[in-house]
């Protein structure tokens, strides 16, 4: 399929322009995983999963994104 073809079907709506692409060969760069181990004091564990609950999220998710945001702020200050 051309590009304008693909540009035309998805401004017209008339078809789910997803089935164009081969989804099994996507990715996101930099987006790979690396696992580390990080120890954190009790009262830490306790204050991230009270936090992580009233969130509705787990406790990996919540340290995934604070740390994500302070990344990105401290990049802005750059």
């Amino acid at each position: 399929m051309k590009a304008h073809e693909l540009d035309k079907g998805f401004d017209a709506g008339e078809e789910d322009i997803l089935d164009a692409f081969d989804l099994t060969t996507a990715h996101r760069p930099n987006q790979a995983s690396k696992r580390v181990n990080v120890d954190f004091p009790v009262w830490m564990v306790d204050s991230l999963d009270r936090e992580a609950s009233r969130l509705g999220v787990t406790r990996q998710s919540i340290i995934k994104i604070w740390l994500a945001e302070r990344l990105e702020a401290r990049a802005g200050e750059r």
